[in-house]
This record gives C-alpha cells, structure tokens and sequence, in this order.
C-alpha cells in the first residue's frame, strides 16, 4: 500500500511539469465611438469620432462602412479608409445626414472597419426627433389615459397659432399597441383643437405604451411645419369600465352648440373619483334625403368644448349620476357646437351624431 501511494506522488509531479506551447494572438482591430449615442431634429446631421485600434500586431489599410441607418439618413467617413501600424491607433470622422422628412425614432447603427478578413465594429445610437416648428404648438390633455384592451381612450389636442391660419393634420405615427388604431376628429384641424381617439382590441396587450403625435401643415410660403406631442397609453387587464352617456338635446344649427349634461354610471363597489372626461365626434349619419342627394355632412362640420368643471367628480358606488346631479353648472358641460363654414352644409340637416366618451379616475 506505500509504495502505490509514492508512485502516485511521483505520477502527479510528472503531471506537474507539463506546460503549453505560448500562442500568439490573432491580428484584430477593435472599434471605439465618441459619443456614443446623439438626438437630433429632422434635417440635421450628426457627427461621431471613430477610433480604430490594432491587436495582435495588424498592420494594414482599413476601410469604414456604417449599417443600421434610418430611412432618408446617409453616412460618410472622412477619411473614408485609414493605415493601421502594429499596436498603433488612427481616428475617422463619420458625418450622418438626416433629411426633412427622415422618419422620427431611435436607430442603433454598426459601425466597422474591415481589411481582408480582419474586422472590428461598434454600436452608435441615432435618435431623429421631428422638427419644431415656431408657427404652431401642440399640447395634449390628459398626457395619460388608462383603460382595459378593448376600450377607447380619447385625448384633446390644443392649437396654438403664431400667424398660422392653415389647415394641420395629424398622425400618430408610433408607439401604438399591436391592433389599435388612432383617429383625429377634424383631421385636418383649421380651428384650435382636435381630438385623438385610441381604439384597441381585447387582444392588444398590455402595458404602457407611449404615443408620438404629430401635426404637420404648410406656411404662406408652401414650407411643412410640424409640431408634436407625446401621451401615454396604459392597457390594464384589471380596470374595471364604467359608463359615460349622453345625447345633444334639440338640433344644431350653423354656429349654435349645445351642453352635455353626461350620465355616468359606476357598476364598482366602490367610490369612482374621475379626474378626466372627453367627448369626440366618431361619425355623421346623414338623413336619407342628404345621402340621397350627395350632400356632404362629416365630423369636420362640428366641434367639441370639453369639460372645463372641477375634478375629481365623485360618484358614489353602484350608483348613476349626471353632471347636473353632482351639481355642475352647465357652463362647464361638454359643448358639441356646429360650425358655420362657408360651404353649402345643407347635408347636415336632420343628421345624426356619434359621439364618444372616455374617462380616467380612482376606484374604477
């Protein structure tokens, strides 16, 4: 038993003296970038620091290339190659153009420089931002609404003109959760607000979302300006619904409006306390005569004055209450009002109004 446990000492210091052949490492270039992300406006460029260093004793010329870059965006280097020495390092200048109309987002682009089959990269963010134009400013209220999938969320758009008078249309053009679809009402807005509605599907997932609003129009020199606006979309599986109901009393005619005294029903076992209320427009029926006839009666006839009364409006649990019967004077009443435009408007005679509603609040 002794001597098999000497030579088993004698085995491991055998064992012990074996050593590996030193490897030298492969030729490399490794890729750094200064800053590492950079935000600007539709239009502008943006420039970035490339550094290229060797590894593993390259030497060579390397060319530059960029990938990743969003639509109506281009990349030059400047130079456009460089010569790398054993260890040493050179620098490249890389200028991104953007174009007006280069879509608004946040692109990650690869950065590389190649010789042969050697080869380093790096990452770079780019985010484009819309312009922001002095002629108009949007302004969206409430910057958050949140609802079950399946439900509307409704948001109210401001206008504020420095000696614009032109029309300004509006899109949504990301941000929207999977099935959900976006509206204006008017769209193209000639007056001082518009209303978004957000309708989703029971299939839109849940979660927050965050939306990028834009209206765009046309100077007295033909130039787009734009202006933009974010929100924020909540889908919540747990939110119960209550309802919002009501109905214009009478008819409209050019230029007269009319209050909403809103019924809103809360089904919870609880007190609601609504901190928001919106109404839009979602569609005109004309009379079959209006129809018959040809004549023209849209959304863009009318127009919508929220609720300007003080929040949060309690109402008791499983209970129906109206604005007039928590006591709002009906001078903060949504006002549904017809316009009084200088075309023929004879198609809206006898018409019918779709509206609808959605609100935000505690307990609900």
């Amino acid at each position: 038993m002794k001597a098999a446990l000497i030579g088993l000492a004698l085995l491991l210091a055998g064992a012990g003296t074996l050593s590996a052949a030193p490897q030298n490492p492969k030729p490399g270039i490794t890729a750094q970038v200064s800053p590492a992300s950079q935000s600007v406006q539709q239009g502008q460029g943006a420039v970035y620091t490339v550094s290229l260093t060797s590894t593993g004793g390259f030497s060579g010329a390397v060319s530059l290339s960029v990938a990743g870059l969003p639509s109506g965006a281009a990349g030059t280097f400047s130079p456009a190659s460089v010569r790398l020495g054993s260890g040493a390092t050179a620098t490249a200048t890389l200028n991104v153009t953007t174009a007006p109309n280069a879509p608004a987002g946040t692109s990650s682009l690869t950065i590389k420089g190649t010789s042969g089959k050697v080869s380093g990269s790096v990452s770079a963010g780019l985010t484009v931002n819309y312009r922001v134009s002095t002629s108009f400013s949007v302004a969206a209220t409430p910057d958050s609404v949140a609802v079950p999938p399946g439900a509307t969320a409704v948001y109210t758009l401001q206008l504020t003109r420095n000696d614009f008078s032109s029309p300004i249309s509006f899109s949504v053009p990301g941000g929207l959760p999977a099935g959900a679809t976006a509206s204006f009402s008017p769209n193209p807005a000639t007056g001082n607000s518009t209303t978004l509605q957000v309708a989703t599907t029971a299939a839109s997932p849940k979660g927050s979302y965050s939306l990028h609003l834009v209206g765009t129009g046309k100077d007295s020199a033909g130039r787009s300006q734009n202006a933009y606006a974010n929100v924020q979309l909540v889908l919540d599986a747990t939110i119960k619904q209550f309802v919002l109901s009501g109905n214009v009393p009478g008819s409209l005619s050019p230029g007269s409006s009319a209050g909403l005294d809103l019924q809103i029903n809360n089904p919870n076992n609880k007190m609601l306390s609504l901190t928001n209320i919106s109404v839009a427009v979602a569609g005109v029926t004309r009379s079959e005569d209006a129809a018959a006839r040809n004549l023209p009666c849209t959304a863009a006839d009318f127009a919508v004055t929220q609720y300007s009364g003080p929040y949060p409006l309690a109402v008791p649990a499983g209970s129906s209450s109206s604005l007039s019967g928590l006591r709002i004077p009906p001078t903060a009443w949504p006002q549904v009002a017809m316009l009084d435009t200088a075309a023929n408007q004879d198609g809206c005679k006898g018409a019918a109004l779709q509206l609808t509603y959605s609100g935000s609040g505690q307990g609900n």
